[in-house]
C-alpha cells in the first residue's frame, strides 16, 4: 500500500512538474514566465491576455539571463512575440515585427552588403541579380497586357495657375485606379511629369498635404498625378479597406504604379526626359521600388521611408519576399539603385529615418561615388520633426524638383513656400465615379478574391507569349 501511494505521489508530482524536465522540453506557460521575470527584476510587464494565453515556452528557465531585456528576447522569440519599453519600469508585450530590426542589426546588414561590391561593375552585377528576382517575386517578370480601354477623365476645374481633373485608369481587366491629375494652366510645349503615390496617411489622396504637393508642383510647371491605394478612396467601390493588407496588394500596386506612369508618359505634353516620382511613408516605399524597376524615372524623392532597419509595416510593402532577393537586400540598397539619377532623401528625427545622416545616406552616397555622381544625391534631415508629409518636407521636394526638372522657382512667404494659391478640395469634388459610385464601369470587378483570379490569369497569359 505504501509503495502504491508513493508511486501515486511520484506520478502526481511528475505530472505537475513534467515541464521542469528535458522530457517535456522544460516548458512553462508564457504568462508564468512573464510573471516570474516581473518579480525577479522588479518591473511591470503589460500584455493583452489574448496575446499570451495558451502559449508555452520551451526550455523556459534555460532562457533566463541576468538582464531583463536579454531574458525577454530569449523568452519571446520562440512564440513570435516581442516587447517595447514604454518607460523605465514597464515593458509592453506585442506581436513580433518581422519587418523591423534593431539599428545595430541594420548597420550590420549594410556592413555585410558592402563586402559584396567595391566598384561600379560589382555593384551593377549586384543589381543584375536583385532586380529580376524582385520582378519574379511580384509576378511581374513579364507585365500583363494593358486593357484596351481609354483613360476616363472628368470634371475639369480651373484654379490659380493650374487645373485639376479626376482620372481613372483600367490597369487590369475590371480594376480601376482613380486619381487626381494636376496640370499647369496654359501648357505650352513639353513639361515634366511627376508621379505621386500616396502613403498610409488618413484620407489618402484626399488629404490636404497630398493636395498641396500636387497643386504646388503643377503651379511650378509640372504635371502631377496622385492616386488611390488599393482599399483607399474610390478603390473601396471595388475592395474592402482590409484588402489593402494582403500580400498580393504589393504586386498589384507596383503594377498600378507602372500603369499610371504609362498614362503620364503618354500625355502629349509629357517630356519623357523629365520624369519623376515622389511619395511619403508608404508612398516612399513605392517610390524606391518603382525607381529601381523602371528606367523611365529620371528623378526620385522618397520621403520619410529610407531605413536600414525598417522595411515597412504593411504587407503592401513587405508581403512578398523581395527583401530576400540577392540572398538578402533592404530598402537602402533599393534606394541606391537610383544611382546615378538625381535623388533626394528626406528624413526626420521622429521615426525610423532618424539614423539616415549617420547610417543610410553615407552608404547610398558611396554607391553614387561609383559613378562619380555623389553630388546627385542629397539628404534633407529634420531632426526635430516627426513622421508626416508636412510643409518642410514638401518644401525640400519643391526645391529639388525645381533644380533637376527645370521648374519655375517657388514663391516664398516668411521664408517658407507660399502654398496659399493652392485650393484644398473636399473629397466629393475628386470622385471619378460620382458620390455613390454610380458611374463605376459595368465591368468593374468586386472583391479581393476576384482580383486575385484576374491578376493570376493576366500574369499566366503574359507568360505564355
Amino acid at each position: 500500500m505504501f509503495v502504491l501511494m508513493l508511486g501515486m505521489c511520484l506520478c502526481l508530482r511528475a505530472g505537475a512538474q513534467a515541464y521542469q524536465t528535458s522530457d517535456a522540453g522544460y516548458k512553462k506557460p508564457l504568462d508564468t514566465v512573464l510573471n516570474q521575470l516581473a518579480k525577479k527584476f522588479g518591473v511591470k510587464i503589460v500584455r493583452v491576455p489574448e496575446l499570451t494565453k495558451d502559449l508555452w515556452v520551451p526550455y523556459a528557465d534555460w532562457r533566463l539571463r541576468s538582464n531583463i531585456e536579454k531574458s525577454l528576447n530569449n523568452i519571446l522569440a520562440p512564440v513570435n512575440l516581442a516587447y517595447k519599453r514604454t518607460d523605465t519600469n514597464t515593458y509592453q508585450i506585442r506581436t513580433f515585427d518581422y519587418f523591423k530590426r534593431s539599428v545595430a542589426d541594420g548597420q550590420e546588414q549594410l556592413d555585410d552588403f558592402a563586402k559584396l561590391y567595391q566598384n561600379k561593375d560589382e555593384w551593377e552585377q549586384r543589381k543584375a541579380a536583385i532586380i529580376p528576382c524582385i520582378k519574379e517575386s511580384l509576378g511581374l517578370t513579364v507585365l500583363p497586357a494593358k486593357p484596351a480601354s481609354k483613360p476616363i477623365i472628368t470634371n475639369k476645374r480651373v484654379m490659380n495657375g493650374y487645373t485639376i481633373e479626376n482620372v481613372a485608369i483600367e490597369t487590369l481587366p475590371g480594376l480601376y485606379v482613380c486619381g487626381s491629375l494636376y496640370r499647369p494652366l496654359n501648357v505650352k510645349g513639353k513639361v515634366p511629369v511627376i508621379l505621386c503615390p500616396s502613403g498610409h496617411f488618413d484620407l489618402g489622396r484626399y488629404r490636404p498635404d497630398q493636395q498641396y504637393a500636387c497643386a504646388m508642383l503643377a503651379r511650378m510647371g509640372a504635371i502631377a498625378l496622385s492616386y488611390d491605394l488599393i482599399g483607399y478612396g474610390e478603390s473601396q467601390l471595388q475592395f474592402d479597406f482590409a484588402d489593402h493588407r494582403r500580400s498580393l496588394t504589393m504586386a498589384v500596386q507596383t503594377l498600378n504604379n507602372i500603369r499610371m506612369l504609362d498614362f503620364l508618359c503618354a500625355l502629349k505634353e509629357a517630356d519623357t526626359t523629365r520624369v519623376a516620382v515622389t511619395g511619403a511613408s508608404g508612398g516612399g516605399s513605392q517610390t524606391m521600388l518603382l525607381t529601381a524597376l523602371d528606367a523611365r524615372v529620371k528623378v526620385t524623392a522618397p520621403i520619410v521611408m529610407v531605413s536600414a532597419w525598417y522595411a515597412g509595416g504593411c504587407p503592401c510593402e513587405t508581403g512578398l519576399p523581395i527583401h530576400f532577393c540577392g540572398g538578402e537586400t533592404n530598402n537602402v540598397e533599393l534606394a541606391a539603385m537610383a544611382a546615378p539619377r538625381p535623388q533626394l532623401i528626406v528624413s526626420d528625427g521622429g521615426d525610423w529615418t532618424a539614423t539616415v545622416p549617420e547610417i543610410e545616406f553615407p552608404y547610398i552616397k558611396h554607391i553614387y561615388a561609383y559613378y562619380n555622381r555623389q553630388n546627385m544625391t542629397s539628404n534633407m534631415h529634420l531632426p526635430d520633426e516627426k513622421h508626416d508629409y508636412g510643409l518642410s518636407k514638401r518644401a525640400a521636394t519643391y526645391t529639388f524638383f525645381e533644380k533637376y526638372l527645370g521648374l519655375k522657382p517657388i514663391q516664398m512667404q516668411a521664408g517658407k513656400p507660399d502654398e496659399s494659391g493652392c485650393v484644398i478640395e473636399n473629397p466629393d469634388k475628386m470622385y471619378v465615379f460620382g458620390p455613390r459610385g454610380q458611374k463605376l464601369p459595368a465591368n468593374a470587378i468586386k472583391g479581393f478574391k476576384t482580383l486575385e483570379e484576374v491578376f493570376r490569369k493576366a500574369v499566366y497569359q503574359a507568360n505564355q507569349h
